[in-house]
This record gives structure tokens, C-alpha cells and sequence, in this order.
């Protein structure tokens, strides 16, 4: 069967923003535009497609990414022209920080990206966050300014913060007519012409002269607009400098290569809400950006040989995807969706999972459009799709031909920096509670259970407090788990600041064979400055954590070193200080001594970890701990309040800036002072201030609170 659509008409691209700048709303205008929805559902009122979870309707948030496929045939064609249609598979993400990893597993497989922002606030702290993810992928961008139908909305204001915040090449397209309430209209500056939007919720666009008061100003930013598109092409520069004038197909046709090579971001106006903006967006979408066939090819390592390799993007290469997203659907059973980077796959047939080595059938592949499912036969190079019967195939695997193994790069996975206690109600919800924890575990990398050596308490760990609380609410809905929990835990670490030696010597005599192991090793904080490529043959790195064989002349076999690493690692895990993770720490295994007879790989696993300890306690060891982004919305009046406030927790303020009649101040708190911050801060400024926070980084623990956060693992 031939792929119905080709690879130069695809368009694979997510939609990206902090949260409430109306990510799900344009996508629900996308869906009925493009004529997969007959009805717009809206967030308000709990009734969307793409937010299909209980907890994101009773909340009016997206929680997990979805994927839709639609097509589209611009504006500008005339009716009944399909030459320029494209099919669009579209993925909503969340814009909360506690849901980051859709985000970012999202955009490891997206060709491009739509970024919302909201018109009264601009560049808001998530947007960075998504925004830097996106340059790490790679992802080439077009910008959406929405809401500018809100009061205090500001087109400038909030294009000028993408220019400030983000990228210097932002380029603006189009011009808002009228502001806030009174905004009725665009004006679009390539083609000169106020675009309107009439009929049954906008549906039918139309274009007429530009009015006689917007003229002069709709010249002067075209021109700025032309100066920032020829800059990207030297050959245009050289003609524009000659007076040449431009068409606008030329015009388009180097938009979209400064687009695809990220040299360029191009905005738009609307509002999604009053159905304005949004088809020329979608038009955008497909000037502008890039199709699988132009993006690089992805790159991996050959599962045999070990070597870098680069993917065809064809159908007809050897099979190669990336499974990016795990879910379990209470119809069909666990849902592996994967992006095909090259050939074709069909139901039935068998795939080779290189990173685990294993090969496994599919029984089923389904194109997704939200929660419902449609079956497919075959699947094509540049498509996303989801697969059912794959038992062992989780977030960042890659799939392809056992005859052509091939690695993909993985996607990195953030840490996470909270934890709670939770503990079945019942003896009968104890074992439905682990079946619940697992499964959860797999749909969520960032999501982590784990087990308290000391107490045997289950331990859940997430990105945030909305997070954990997401988790309980869907095994007590989907599992039908009742569960008691504990009070959030900061997930604090330990490292060390200098650099020691120390030695673990384990002799122990009880008749017959003994033990015996001797480590003396080198400790010292990790240089990143050194790139894992460039490591000596004898030095392995992990996350967190680097091993140095030094080891010369056979004072440990060689056969015991595995047990030393190993003994190393699993002290590290259990932390020397407080009981939590080491991490940053290089370890130089360069000296000990064996027993012919009483030696074993277990007496040189517990002396490793003697020697670590030993060493530990002399290279200043520190408590690490969670600081957050923080960023609080105040009316004027509460501003010496919410600094105040935010000093006693031992935040730093790092700027103020003004957002309308608001004062935003930005600071970095330690998450150990931000528990229940929420009704603190309402109670502060009469519930009219609003805060949002992310992961910023990790920082030492003055060393009196150290103190006490040791005492009280203890």
C-alpha cells in the first residue's frame, strides 16, 4: 500500500507555551479549521479533545501530551487547489513545569515547533524553559502572540520580551488593528493586507486594503521585517542594498530557509479564543516550516560496530524509530507512541529493540487523535503513530531491523526534586497499589518509586507537588488504589567540595575461608570541563558519578576492580552524610592489596565502600538542595510585602520587572521554603497575586540547616 501522503507535503510539529497562554484553545481552533472536530471544545468549560484526562478538565490543564493528525490547504490557494495541502500530526503539551518531560520528550521527535505566548504577560519563565529545550533539539520555531483580545493585552510589549528573553531573531509578520476589546483584525505585512475573519467562528478568512491611518505604520514595519529576512541571505542582502524589490514568493522562500537553519523566528498575532489569527498560522506552518526531508537526518550508533551513523529519511531505508512516550489505555492495553524516522512498518510484523536487545511483535499500530484511535496498516518514514503489544519497549528506545541494529540518541531525562511516603489503605489495595506504581512509572520517567532501606517505606518521587498529587488521583481513579500519603520531601543530595584519600580494609576470620579486601582510592569533585569523549581509556563516567582505574601491577586482580566500582556506586547511593545520594564525586581506585585464598568479590565491594566513607568525611562533604526559579505576579501595592516575604526564605531576588499595572518579581528560593508558598501568598496580597516556580538548580545547604536536615534523617 502507498503512503497517501508524501514526505515533502508533512508536517510534524507540537504546540509549546507556559501555562494559561492558550496552548489547548488554538489547538481545538486547529482541529475544527482544519474540519477534525465539528465543534470547538473549550477549556473553560471542560468539553476539549485534546484535554480528554478527568484531572485536566476539573483543572482546566494539559497533564499529558496528545496527538492528533489533521490536513490543511492555505488560505491564500483558491477553493478546491489542494496542491499545497499538507497533513499535520500535531501534538498539545502541557505548559505546567511539573509536566516538563512531555514537553521534552515531545520535541526530541517534532520538526517544528508553534510557541504560544499570552499578549498581556509575553515571555513568561516556562516559556524560556520550553524555548531552551527547543534550541537543545534543534526545533525550528514560529511564534504565536494570543489573547490579544484581554485586557492589557500588548502586541509590542510582548514582542519585545521574545527579542529581550529569547532570540534577537524574532521577526514580526504581522500587525494587530486595535487593541484589548476593540481588537477586530490583522494586518499582514508580507502581502500588505488587513485580513479579516467573519462566519461561523471565523471561519471564513478574507483580505481587504489596508485603511488609510494603519498605512504608514504597516510601511515602516515591513520594511524593518524585509531588513531582518535579507540579513539571513547574503545574496539578498547584496540585491536589497541595490534597491532591488522583492516578490513575495522570494521573500517566502528565504523565511523558510533561515527558519529551518534557526536563524530566524518568525511572530504572529491573534486571539484563539475570539477565533482570529489562527488559519494564518496554520498557512505558516506550512511556508515555513520544515518537513522530515529538511531537517538534519537523525544520527545514532551502529548496534554492532559501535560507530556513528546517519539515518536515511526515506521508506525505503531499513526501518529505524524512536518510541518517545508509554501509556496505558484501559481498551487496548499498554500504548507505545514512536516516531518512524526511516522505512516503513506494518501491524503483524516483528521489531528489534537495540537498547534492550530484544525483539518484539506489534500487534496493532493506531494514529492517535487524542484518546480515540484509528487503525492503520502501515506506517511511513517522517509519520507518528502508536503501537499496541510491545511489553519491553519504554520511553527512548529505539526500534529498527534486528539486521540493521541502530542506537538513537536517547532523550535526557530530568531529575526529580520531590518525594513523599505512601502507604496502601487496605491490605487488599497493597498489591494493586504496586501493579499501579509500576505502570505509572513506565507512562512518566520522571516519576520514580523507590523503597527506604531503613523503614521498608514506599517512596514516590515527581517534579512537584501538583505532580505527586496527579499520580495519587489517577491510581485512586484508574486503579481504583486507595492510598495514604506523607508530607512532600525535599530530594536533597550530597557531594563534596575538596579532595581526599581514603582506605577500607575488610578482614574478617570464622573458621574455614575468610574474607579479606584492602582499597585505598582518591577521591575529588568531577571536572566537567572535561568532555566524556576525551576521558582516559582507564576513566568511566556516569551520571554523577566517574571511575578511575588506576591500578598497577596486580595489587587487585583485575577481576575484583567491577566489585570495587560497584561497591563505590552502591555507597554513593547511600549517601555518607545524611543517607541521601552522592553525586559529582570522581573515585580513583590506586592502590589495595588481595588474599589468595580468603578474597572475594563481596569483601572488596564492602571495603570500597569502608574506603569511600573514610574518604568522604576528610574532602568536605555538603548537603545539596533544590533551588527554584520562583516568579510572583503582585499588584504594586503588596511588592515590599512579597520581597520581604520571599528574603526570609532565604530567597534571592534577582530582577523586577513591570507586566501592565503588575510588578513581577523574580527570585531563586530553595524548594525546602516554598511548601504550601500557594495560601502564604494569598493570604499576603488578598488572593490577587499569582506565583509560578521551576527546577533552576542545586546549591549547598548552609551548614546550619545542614545540621538539622541530618538530625532529622537520622
Amino acid at each position: 500500500m502507498a503512503r497517501d501522503y508524501p514526505l515533502n507535503k508533512t508536517r510534524n510539529f507540537g504546540v509549546i507555551a507556559h501555562i494559561d497562554a492558550g496552548k489547548t484553545t488554538t489547538t481545538e481552533r486547529i482541529l475544527f479549521y482544519t474540519g477534525v472536530s465539528h465543534k470547538i471544545g473549550e477549556v473553560h468549560d471542560g468539553a476539549t479533545v485534546m484535554d480528554w484526562m478527568e484531572q485536566e478538565r476539573e483543572r482546566g490543564i494539559t497533564i499529558t501530551s496528545a496527538a492528533t493528525t489533521a490536513f490543511w490547504s492555505p488560505t491564500y490557494m483558491p477553493k478546491g487547489d489542494d496542491s499545497k495541502k499538507c497533513r499535520f500530526n500535531i501534538i498539545d503539551t502541557p505548559g505546567h513545569i511539573d509536566f516538563t518531560i512531555e514537553v521534552k520528550r515531545s520535541l526530541r521527535v517534532l520538526d517544528g515547533a508553534v510557541v504560544v505566548f499570552d499578549g498581556v504577560a509575553g515571555v513568561e519563565p516556562q516559556s524560556e524553559t520550553n524555548w531552551r529545550y527547543a534550541s537543545d533539539a534543534m526545533v525550528p520555531r514560529i511564534c504565536f502572540i494570543n489573547k490579544l483580545d484581554r485586557m492589557g493585552a500588548n502586541f509590542d510589549k510582548a514582542f519585545v520580551s521574545i527579542l529581550d528573553r529569547l532570540s534577537k531573531k524574532a521577526v514580526r509578520m504581522q500587525m494587530p488593528i486595535g487593541a484589548e476589546e476593540n481588537f477586530n483584525g490583522i494586518i499582514d505585512l508580507l502581502t500588505m493586507k488587513e485580513v479579516t475573519f467573519e462566519g461561523d467562528k471565523g471561519k471564513d478568512v478574507g483580505s481587504t486594503e489596508i485603511k488609510p491611518e494603519f498605512l504608514e505604520e504597516a510601511k515602516k514595519r515591513r520594511a524593518e521585517m524585509i531588513e531582518k529576512i535579507v540579513e539571513t541571505d547574503e545574496n539578498m542582502m547584496t540585491a536589497y542594498l541595490e534597491g532591488k524589490e522583492f516578490s513575495i514568493e522570494e521573500l517566502k522562500t528565504t523565511i523558510r530557509n533561515a527558519v529551518i537553519a534557526n536563524e530566524l523566528f518568525p511572530v504572529f498575532c491573534g486571539s484563539a479564543l475570539k477565533n482570529k489569527g489562527v488559519q494564518l498560522v496554520l498557512d505558516a506552518v506550512i511556508d515555513y516550516l520544515p518537513s522530515p526531508l529538511d531537517i538534519a537526518p537523525p544520527k545514532g550508533l551502529d548496534g554492532n560496530t559501535g560507530e556513528p551513523v546517519t539515518v536515511e529519511v526515506s521508506d525505503t531505508a531499513p526501518f529505524t524509530a524512536l518510541a518517545f512516550k508509554s501509556m496505558a489505555d484501559p481498551f487496548v492495553g499498554q500504548l507505545t507512541f514512536f516516531r518512524v524516522y526511516s522505512g516503513t512498518l506494518e501491524s503483524g510484523s516483528y521489531i528489534y529493540n537495540s537498547t534492550k536487545e530484544k525483539k518484539e511483535r506489534i500487534s496493532r499500530i493506531l494514529r492517535m487523535h487524542a484518546n480515540e484511535r484509528e487503525e492503520v496498516k502501515t506506517v511511513y518514514a517522517g509519520e507518528i503513530a502508536a503501537a499496541v503489544g510491545l511489553k519491553d519497549t519504554v520511553t527512548s528506545d529505539t526500534m529498527c531491523m534486528e539486521e540493521h541494529p541502530i542506537i538513537l540518541e536517547r532523550i535526557v531525562i530530568p531529575e526529580s526534586v520531590i518525594s513523599m511516603r505512601i502507604e496502601p489503605k487496605t491490605k487488599a489495595d497493597q498489591e494493586k497499589m504496586g501493579i499501579a506504581l509500576s505502570k505509572l512509572a513506565i507512562e512518566d520517567p520522571t516519576f520514580r518509586v523507590s523503597s527506604d532501606p531503613e523503614t521498608l517505606e514506599t517512596i514516590i518521587s515527581g517534579m512537584g507537588e501538583l505532580h505527586l498529587d496527579i499520580i495519587v488521583d489517577r491510581m485512586k481513579r484508574e486503579f481504583n488504589v486507595e492510598a495514604n500519603t506523607g508530607k512532600p520531601q525535599v530530594a536533597y543530595k550530597e557531594t563534596i567540595l575538596g579532595a581526599a584519600s581514603g582506605e577500607g580494609k575488610y578482614i574478617k576470620q570464622s573458621g574455614g575461608r575468610g574474607q579479606y579486601g584492602h582499597v585505598r582510592i582518591n577521591i575529588k569533585p568531577i571536572d566537567y570541563s572535561i568532555k566524556t569523549e576525551d576521558l582516559p581509556k582507564n576513566t568511566k563516567r556516569y551520571n554523577g558519578f566517574e571511575f578511575v582505574n588506576s591500578i598497577k601491577g596486580g595489587v587487585i586482580p583485575q577481576e575484583y576492580v567491577p566489585a570495587v566500582e560497584k561497591g563505590l556506586r552502591e555507597a554513593m547511593d547511600r549517601g555518607t552524610l545524611a543517607g541521601f545520594k552522592m553525586v559529582d564525586v570522581s573515585c580513583e581506585v590506586y592502590d589495595g592489596s588481595f588474599h589468595e585464598v580468603d578474597s572475594s568479590e563481596i569483601a572488596f565491594k564492602i571495603a570500597a565502600g569502608m574506603a569511600l566513607s573514610d574518604a568522604v568525611g576528610k574532602a568536605k562533604p555538603v548537603i545539596l538542595e533544590p533551588i527554584m526559579k520562583v516568579e510572583v505576579v503582585t499588584p504594586d501595592k503588596f511588592y515590599g510585602d512579597i520581597t520581604g516575604n520571599l528574603s526570609s526564605k532565604r530567597g534571592q531576588i534577582e530582577g523586577m520587572d513591570e507586566r501592565g499595572m503588575d510588578k513581577v518579581v523574580r527570585a531563586m528560593v530553595p524548594l525546602s521554603e516554598m511548601f504550601g508558598y500557594v495560601n502564604n501568598l494569598r493570604s499576603m496580597t488578598e488572593g490577587r497575586a499569582s506565583f509560578t516556580m521551576e527546577f533552576g538548580k542545586y546549591d549547598v545547604v548552609p551548614q546550619n540547616i545542614a545540621k538539622d536536615i541530618a538530625e532529622n534523617k537520622k
